[in-house]
């Protein structure tokens, strides 16, 4: 008999032990909610920039970077929309897989824009680190369907067991994206000539991809307000093309839209590029992009 537990015990022990799966981290909601989207069924990431922050300039609290300290992975934008992490990352997470989506094979990549209005040009050389590119990729939903590809790959490379689950999670968002992607220019086809003002240049990558084109922003970036010289720059505008709506952000300070607008009557609504007051998980990133095109046709007069 006590031959027969001390061989079970030396089988039990001979097995390899259960493999966890990887810690992961993401910067923002919409990167989150792709990780989230793979990691089905498996673990779930933490979030680093919480909802309503803005991802430029932020604090972390003890249980996010304890989230860095423990990670074996994080996904992240850019160095463009985080520049705070770079140095958080190397004291935290040094051991960690650092993957920076806008450098993954096949993203869109736009360069600012700059004045008081832009165009948008698009940057398709390899060398993206090398350019002054707009960090805002995840608002083109090709963009996230490339990053759910990489997000999965890199999984995979740590968590072999679970590879096949990762790649079935991806193709099952990439699909879901193709099919909104398709109903989003349907429902703003009828919209291309309408001009509208955004609170910071956040917007490019939706508006290149359904072929939509702000008039203007009133601030460049969310890190700073703009001047007086830029806003009486915007009114001109705003009154030479008959400019009909402008977007405010939850995150932004609303004075500076009745600032930009001055007496003229224009439409007023709500264009969120993080999702800041959604449910964080899978469904979050299509849902913004959702109400994005919604909050578009409210807006056409």
């Amino acid at each position: 008999m006590k031959l027969r537990l001390a061989a079970a015990f030396a089988i039990l022990f001979a097995l390899p032990a259960w493999a966890e799966p990887p810690a992961v981290a993401a910067d923002i909601l919409p990167v989150h909610s792709l990780v989230t989207q793979v990691m089905r069924g498996i673990g779930a990431p933490a979030l680093i920039v919480e909802p309503g922050a803005s991802p430029h300039g932020y604090a972390l609290r003890p249980s996010q970077a304890r989230a860095l300290e423990q990670a074996d992975i994080v996904f992240r934008v850019s160095d463009g929309l985080t520049p705070w992490l770079s140095d958080t990352l190397a004291t935290l997470s040094g051991d960690a897989r650092q993957v920076e989506l806008m450098q993954a094979e096949g993203t869109t990549v736009l360069e600012r824009r700059s004045g008081d209005s832009f165009e948008p040009h698009v940057h398709d050389g390899e060398d993206h680190g090398a350019h002054d590119h707009d960090p805002h990729g995840w608002l083109d939903p090709q963009n996230a369907i490339v990053w759910l590809d990489a997000i999965a790959a890199e999984l995979a490379a740590l968590d072999p067991e679970n590879a096949a689950t990762y790649d079935a999670n991806a193709a099952e968002g990439k699909a879901a994206l193709d099919a909104l992607t398709q109903d989003i220019t349907a429902d703003l086809a009828p919209l291309r000539d309408l001009r509208f003002v955004v609170f910071h240049d956040a917007f490019q990558y939706f508006e290149n991809r359904f072929g939509l084109t702000a008039a203007g922003a009133i601030a460049l970036s969310d890190a700073s307000d703009p001047g007086p010289a830029r806003i009486a720059a915007l009114r001109d505008r705003i009154a030479a093309l008959d400019v009909t709506c402008i977007f405010s952000e939850p995150q932004l300070n609303p004075a500076l839209i009745d600032t930009a607008r001055g007496t003229r009557d224009m439409l007023v609504a709500l264009l969120d590029p993080l999702g800041a007051s959604l449910q964080p998980g899978a469904t979050l990133y299509p849902q913004l992009l959702r109400d994005m095109a919604t909050a578009l046709r409210s807006c056409a007069p």
